[in-house]
């Protein structure tokens, strides 16, 4: 049993450390292109790596309404798209003025922002939850809040775009049940990319040679991060507990500052290292309350 649960765990930490890498990408492809042009190529790659499993994976979730047998499904995908095109471009934007590791962080809080957005349909919320909503309020303020209380742009962009992706967990949370969840991913990443090509259109400037510069950290953030994580991440909630699952995954904060060190050699402060401890402390403290020991 043992076992099995390190395998899942492993098979998480892997999505995790995908996904804190990609913030990485994101950075780096920033600077041959705009947010709403990498996004729409990479949300396009990330559909396209889901057409096998679409095609090869129907039988566990034959249970499952098929998006494409059943048109009235096709809506909330679309929605679900437009939450994912909400969420990517408020971090893909915010990025542009932050570093990696600080986005990486702030978008983790969504861990964080889901129970307390919860309270709207009347969910209990754990006085823990409380507790660690305070240590990564506090450890937000160390990492993002200036000496003389300004806020960096690109952090409160970035902290816009956790509530929207908090949003999205509630939305895929009611229907990912009732849907086969490869379909449901393939519709709202396509949904995503078809939005931000046409923002691209009207607010960016796209030439084939910048695309080209920015191939590889396109490939790693469509191949990678949206297509193989979020395949993972599926495969390892398979036999474990949500909130645990998240505390797992909320790690990506860290594999977002140890890749902006290593490849791209930013540099936290003593005081952004201290609210990077603190949020990770409160995103952590708050799912602990959620995880059942095992009989």
């Amino acid at each position: 049993m043992k076992e099995k649960t390190f395998k899942y765990d492993a098979i998480l930490l892997l999505a995790s450390c995908i996904w804190g890498f990609a913030f990485v990408a994101q950075k780096a492809g920033m600077e041959h292109i705009g947010p709403f042009l990498f996004n729409s190529i990479r949300f396009a790659l990330g559909s396209f790596v889901l057409i096998p499993f679409i095609l090869y994976l129907r039988k566990p979730f034959l249970k499952r309404k098929s998006i494409f047998k059943n048109r009235k499904f096709v809506f909330p995908g679309i929605i679900a798209g437009l939450l994912v095109f909400g969420g990517a471009s408020l971090q893909q934007i915010g990025i542009v003025y932050t570093t990696a590791g600080k986005a990486g962080f702030i978008t983790g809080l969504y861990v964080i922002i889901v129970p307390i957005m919860g309270l709207i349909w009347k969910e209990k919320t754990h006085p823990l939850t409380w507790v660690g909503s305070f240590l990564a309020i506090l450890g937000l303020y160390f990492l993002s809040v200036r000496g003389d209380f300004s806020v960096n742009k690109g952090d409160f962009i970035v902290l816009l775009g956790a509530f929207v992706w908090a949003g999205h967990v509630h939305f895929i949370g009611k229907f990912s049940p009732l849907m086969n969840p490869f379909e449901l991913s393939f519709l709202q990443f396509a949904t995503c990319s078809v939005l931000s090509l046409l923002f691209s259109l009207f607010f960016e400037q796209i030439y084939l040679k910048n695309i080209l510069s920015a191939s590889i950290p396109i490939l790693y953030a469509g191949v990678l991060s949206v297509g193989v994580a979020y395949t993972l991440q599926v495969l390892g909630q398979q036999k474990t507990h949500p909130s645990h699952a998240a505390i797992i995954l909320s790690l990506e904060g860290v594999f977002a500052v140890l890749g902006g060190t290593v490849v791209l050699g930013e540099i936290l402060s003593l005081r952004e290292i201290s609210g990077c401890v603190l949020m990770l402390g409160g995103m952590i403290i708050s799912q602990i309350s959620y995880v059942k020991p095992e009989k």
